[in-house]
């Protein structure tokens, strides 16, 4: 449990559900971890989790959607650990996902890109400076599988993820001279919970575990064994879109 040992992760959206998991495995490789959310109770909940069982966490609380906090959250982090290594953008706001094209307000969209594509390029920005110096940086972005189907009543939401998509490739071919790699995660995972999670629709017909499933994966693109892959769209999705989503 050491394949992040030294290295300093950022990992937002680290409150619940994917990005929990994730904060809590890289903890646990060795990682110290920058937990990053909104809900102050969410962080200190995972902070105190990371810590009982033995490893580093700093606790940040911020609105992705405001570039001051994201500033002073990377500021914050650099101060309290003096670099960073991995960043993880995971956080999004789920509320407003869902509508048709014909119906889709032009604020809803506005509020999708805001908390995807412009929150992650502001952090990507921000914390560029200590990936290059680190000289193995890794930016591993969450988008969607629900923007590579097109999937109906989903319109700010796919154009948002597949706005990340093209964000992670267009960030990996002028940072790589930097030594960062910069991937996409596709997940399916049970963030749902319980009577709520529709049937699964993948090829291993189950959705995924944020700790088994997703999380490992994350933990791969942010070791060395990814150091020769960028630009790449990941599926832990149990065969739901094979081969479909580079």
């Amino acid at each position: 449990m050491t394949r992040l040992n030294g290295k300093v992760a950022v990992v937002t959206g680290a409150g619940r559900g994917i990005g929990r998991a994730t904060a809590k495995l890289f903890a646990a490789e060795g990682a110290k971890v920058a937990v990053v959310s909104r809900t102050a109770e969410n962080v200190d909940r995972v902070v105190a989790d990371i810590r009982a069982a033995g490893g580093i966490a700093l606790g940040v609380v911020c609105d992705i959607a405001d570039p001051g906090q994201i500033k002073a959250s990377v500021d914050k982090v650099v101060a309290a650990y003096g670099r960073i290594d991995i960043l993880v953008n995971n956080a999004f706001d789920p509320t407003s996902v869902s509508s048709s094209i014909i119906d889709l307000p032009i604020e809803q969209l506005q509020r999708n890109f805001e908390m995807g594509p412009i929150a992650y390029l502001r952090m990507m920005q921000a914390c560029h400076p200590h990936l290059k110096a680190s000289g193995e940086g890794r930016v591993i972005n969450f988008a969607s599988l629900a923007g590579v189907l097109g999937m109906a009543g989903y319109g700010p939401y796919n154009m948002a993820k597949e706005a990340v998509r093209a964000l992670t490739r267009s960030a990996a071919r002028e940072w790589g001279a930097d030594r960062i790699t910069v991937n996409n995660l596709l997940p399916v995972a049970n963030t749902w919970g319980g009577a709520d999670a529709p049937a699964p629709a993948n090829a291993l017909v189950r959705h995924g575990s944020p700790q088994e499933d997703i999380a490992p994966v994350a933990l791969f693109l942010a070791s060395k064994d990814a150091q020769f892959l960028t630009g790449y769209s990941l599926t832990p999705d149990g065969g739901m879109i094979i081969d479909s989503a580079r």
